[in-house]
């Protein structure tokens, strides 16, 4: 059954109406933005590797000498011989890393597989980014909560997607936000991306902790092949 149908006035007043009730849903996505920004932290002192296209990696060296870095926990256990579909649903969405790392932000895929497998499923669904790597060898998985035991069988473990969020200060490193279910379904666009750092937008219009790297709106971003060019828009 279709909505009511009404005229182009009564059309527009209610489509006046749902406008305001959206700019007030946007603004409350501000303030909360704004609260995770000043998210207490917790600092990764553990020693992890990862394996990547370049060989055994640190925790550090997947910041790519950026400050920030997300992390999408992807599933897809060692024995699988595919990963995760809804999973794959988030990666098809996401941005080109160009405009994150303009906002001195990399992103990653994570996931506890071997990077055989990784780099075969990659090849599969045709992805150019991020580069994804594999937990294997190391506890990452389980102490981010990405893996966790079964509780009625703890020699049992099972999968979990989600984004960790983390944040380079010289050579420490801090865990500074992590969501998962459904709280990653708004996630492709660069912006809800930044929104989960604790730099967040990095502009003007924010409100962020004093201090925190900021210029104004629509002068930063470039077509993702003119940043450190002279070109602009």
């Amino acid at each position: 059954m279709l909505p009511e149908i009404v005229s182009m006035d009564e059309w527009q007043s209610a489509l006046e109406e749902q406008i305001a009730r959206e700019k007030a849903f946007t603004r409350a996505r501000d303030d909360l933005s704004a609260k995770r920004r000043r998210l207490p932290m917790v600092r990764i002192d553990k020693e992890y590797s990862f394996e990547g296209p370049a060989g055994t990696v640190s925790l550090a060296d997947l910041f790519d000498g950026r400050r920030q870095l997300i992390v999408y926990h992807f599933m897809f256990a060692p024995g699988w011989q595919a990963g995760c579909d809804g999973c794959s649903w988030v990666v098809d969405a996401m941005t080109h890393p160009a405009h994150l790392n303009a906002r001195d932000t990399s992103i990653v895929l994570i996931s506890r597989a071997p990077l055989e497998k990784l780099q075969k499923y990659q090849a599969r669904m045709q992805w150019q980014h991020p580069i994804w790597y594999s937990s294997m060898a190391s506890d990452f998985n389980h102490d981010m909560g990405a893996t966790v035991a079964d509780p009625d069988d703890p020699g049992r473990t099972s999968e979990r997607h989600g984004v960790s969020v983390f944040l380079r200060d010289g050579d420490r490193i801090y865990r500074t936000y992590f969501n998962g279910a459904r709280g990653v379904e708004y996630l492709g666009s660069l912006w809800t991306y930044l929104d989960l750092t604790p730099y967040g937008r990095q502009e003007t219009w924010e409100d962020s902790p004093a201090g925190w790297p900021q210029t104004e709106p629509y002068v930063w971003n470039r077509r993702h092949d003119e940043y450190g060019t002279e070109q602009g828009f």
